[in-house]
């Protein structure tokens, strides 16, 4: 097979192809690594990083050698967003959005023409209106169907794609689709013929007790998912994954375990999900220490397939001073090394920040740069005095050894909503 430089495979030169967060490489068809043919030289791609901030969604230009991000542009959606996915193969975006009230709903999703020379977004399509909030969304390999997670009530559907991208019917599923409480992710495994759903329960409140948690498989074909099975530890009480990511080449899927502060491996085989994790890695030096004060975020698998990385959050409070700053708990990119043979992750790096629950982050498709997304401002002690830390986006550098160098951070105006979701996409 004929490869990049990076060891990913080539592809046309003619074809659109794109990476952001959310996608791992093996969930489109490549990287963007055009091929010209032996008589030209290949295009150099150009990569967008995307943010929101409440409806607001912001382009930027991404310089990838300088680590630098520029706005350019904004598209106001039809509400807060929750989560976007790119068409595999058409230069088509989807962005899920809702106004998560219980009254007054708004909820659904826009789909957008990505211009391929500035990135910038225009609407093709009425948006799919919804009955409850989309929280994740996803496009299967082929570029033929949506689908949608929901969390409350925890639901899960699938939409055609039409040729031009654009929203169809729902596809009617034979039998009742059981994805345990809480869903917070749906993908579907490189192969196409699984679809994962990440169920995190929750831990017992002054109100309701703890519920369980499960990562919920189903086979997949033609837009139907049958034969339901669950992934759990004993009865999923302290079980609560949020997201999985799969390697790009290699048959294992990365699991981050929101609740436990854990990294879990899983084999992926034709039938489904090995149904107990090969390795479990601790993602920070106090695993006990739960939510509010820790617990774990988003995960990517780097394109090369070396490394996996995952955010550790903390956001929980304390009092000082009559002022409520952060209290015990990490703010981390914890980054792990992939064993090539066996697919056990080895943790090399944990690195700061400097800014307070990262909900999302992006890689950059080249694999050397990274950067986060802190939802909001929060204040912290430093030493008598309290430092008011804005969100913002922190950028980092991705060295050879899949180890991060902080770069810079950009502060974030949030007064117009959360900044809640970024990735990146290359044109």
């Amino acid at each position: 097979m004929d490869t990049c430089s990076n060891g990913l495979p080539r592809l046309g030169r003619r074809k659109f192809v794109m990476l952001m967060a959310g996608i791992s490489a093996s969930a489109t068809s490549g990287v963007a690594c055009a091929s010209a043919g032996p008589a030209e030289s290949p295009e150099p791609a150009r990569t967008v990083f995307y943010a929101s901030v409440g409806a607001d969604l912001g382009s930027y230009t991404v310089d990838e050698n300088a680590l630098t991000l520029t706005r350019d542009s904004v598209t106001r959606t039809p509400d807060l967003v929750q989560y976007v996915w790119v068409h595999p193969t058409l230069p088509v975006m989807y962005v899920a959005y809702s106004n998560r009230a219980k009254a007054n709903d708004n909820h659904g999703v826009a789909a957008y023409r990505i211009d391929r020379g500035t990135g910038r977004l225009t609407e093709f399509d009425q948006p799919l209106a919804l009955d409850n909030r989309p929280i994740h969304i996803s496009v299967d390999p082929a570029g033929r169907h949506l689908l949608i997670a929901y969390n409350q009530p925890s639901n899960l559907t699938v939409h055609t794609l039409n040729a031009d991208g654009s929203i169809d019917d729902p596809v009617a599923q034979r039998e009742p689709v059981d994805v345990g409480v809480y869903a917070h992710q749906v993908r579907v495994a490189p192969s196409a013929n699984l679809v994962v759903v990440s169920a995190r329960g929750g831990d017992a409140t002054a109100t309701a007790p703890a519920a369980p948690g499960a990562i919920r498989v189903f086979r997949f074909s033609d837009g139907r998912l049958s034969d339901g099975s669950s992934i759990a530890d004993g009865d999923g009480l302290d079980f609560g994954p949020r997201h999985v990511d799969f390697h790009p080449t290699k048959p294992w899927m990365y699991v981050s375990m929101e609740r436990n502060n854990e990294l879990l491996t899983f084999g992926v085989q034709d039938d489904g999900i090995t149904p107990s994790p090969l390795f479990t890695k601790a993602t920070v030096s106090q695993p006990a220490l739960r939510a509010p004060a820790q617990y774990l975020g988003p995960i990517h698998v780097h394109p090369n397939g070396r490394y996996v990385y995952l955010v550790n959050r903390s956001d929980g409070t304390v009092d000082f001073g009559g002022r409520k700053v952060h209290g015990p708990g990490e703010n981390t990119v914890a980054v792990f090394s992939i064993d090539e043979a066996g697919g056990e992750p080895t943790l090399i790096q944990t690195i700061g920040i400097d800014a307070y629950h990262a909900r999302t982050f992006s890689i950059h498709p080249n694999g050397r740069m990274l950067v986060t997304a802190a939802v909001a401002p929060l204040s912290e002690r430093n030493g008598d005095q309290v430092r008011d830390v804005p969100a913002g986006f922190s950028v980092f550098g991705i060295g050879d050894d899949g180890r991060l160098t902080f770069a810079r951070k950009y502060d974030v105006d949030v007064s117009a909503g959360p900044l809640f979701w970024c990735g990146m996409v290359s044109l």
